[in-house]
């Protein structure tokens, strides 16, 4: 691995990255369970109406892991209907005619297009799953990628897939030519994940694969329910700005000694802005992600640390990411305030993005609103 650069970089590079350390450990290759156990966390069965927020969530002491309670995902129908063939001009302006459903594989870096295709009620239809699809319903599926992230030719070969939806997070590159020189019809979609693609995303898988009406259904649903989970978002945000938090997003690999910070064009500053808090890698200029560094931290002065629940684990728990450099000295790392979340979710993007951020807004700003559990990730 080449060394880690000096200066932010674009987007593209971070998906370089992730491709090289994955964003899920790998130690073997079944999913994580949906739930991970950390000091506060599991189903949050405790009504909004009920809750009590913070009065200011940046005095909040503690670590606290964020568990979306339900990581099923419910299908717009469970009869979805194709209507085929189904012509399409994809990301890359290539023209792709999908003649069967039969046998979809939907592979990307953050799991979303898979959790879309079982949204859409094409579920039935999967035959393949990459590392980071994590949904339950998804668990017994073949894995087709190896190392992490690496696409597999062999494994989806042998699955005799009758289309490929993918984007260009995934690689070698040279497997995606291969399937389509095999006669697989491949379509690309965008590789961009942000509140604002949700939708966007459907309307690409459902089109590609004959399911519009599906589609127009599902990307309605999940509107509605995001505009609702921010509406409530808004009820606990305190009235006072200067009360909200301060929130950095930090990407972490202990065994690879890889840790970076995601700014502006990653995901992670949509979903602190979703979440009404003020993202202080953006403010601090940091554009899609840079290395983690005292002087960085000590700028940004963050009141919570978000991370991924693996990322946090694989660095020895809070007290282990306390010793990275410049935490221990911010705000977040004084009051112990990391908020860790599952792989398989926190910057997924798809059909589960109401539940994340309604899980994370617990986090922050109502902790007690979540069921303890015993400790773990975040202990």
């Amino acid at each position: 691995m080449p060394p880690a650069p000096r200066t932010p970089l674009p987007r593209r590079a971070l998906l370089g990255l992730l491709l090289v350390v994955p964003v899920l450990l790998t130690a073997c290759n079944s999913p994580a369970p949906a739930t991970r156990p950390g000091r506060t966390g599991a189903s949050h069965t405790v009504p909004w109406n009920q809750v009590r927020p913070l009065a200011d969530p940046r005095s909040y002491s503690g670590p606290t892991t964020a568990t979306v309670a339900d990581a099923d995902i419910t299908p717009v129908t469970r009869a979805a209907r194709p209507v085929l063939p189904a012509t399409v001009t994809d990301v890359q302006g290539t023209k792709v005619t999908v003649k069967s459903t039969d046998r979809i594989l939907a592979l990307d870096l953050y799991g979303s297009l898979a959790a879309t295709v079982y949204g859409l009620g094409l579920g039935d239809h999967l035959v393949g799953r990459d590392q980071s699809t994590g949904f339950p319903a998804a668990a017994k599926l073949p894995l087709v990628t190896s190392g992490g992230h690496q696409l597999n030719a062999e494994a989806i070969l042998a699955l005799h897939p009758t289309v490929l939806i993918t984007d260009t997070t995934l690689g070698p590159w040279n497997v995606v030519l291969q399937l389509r020189d095999s006669g697989v019809p491949v379509v690309v979609v965008d590789a961009k994940r942000s509140l604002d693609t949700v939708g966007t995303l459907v309307d690409e898988v459902s089109a590609a694969l004959g399911v519009k009406a599906e589609g127009e259904r599902l990307r309605d649903r999940l509107h509605e329910e995001i505009t609702a989970e921010q509406a409530q978002i808004a009820k606990v945000v305190p009235a006072d700005a200067a009360r909200r938090p301060r929130v950095m997003f930090l990407y972490a690999r202990g065994q690879a000694g890889v840790y970076y910070l995601f700014g502006k064009g990653s995901g992670a500053d949509s979903l602190i802005k979703a979440l009404q808090a003020v993202d202080v890698a953006s403010e601090a200029g940091i554009n899609g992600f840079t290395p983690l560094n005292a002087e960085a931290m000590a700028k940004a002065k963050p009141d919570v640390i978000l991370m991924m629940s693996e990322g946090l684990r694989s660095v020895g728990g809070v007290q282990g990411a306390l010793s990275l450099p410049g935490v221990a000295q911010t705000p977040a790392g004084r009051h112990r305030r990391i908020v860790d979340m599952s792989d398989y979710q926190v910057l997924s993007f798809g059909p589960l993005t109401a539940p994340v951020l309604d899980s994370l807004a617990r986090a922050v700003y109502a902790p007690d609103s979540l069921a303890p559990s015993h400790a773990g990730a975040a202990s």
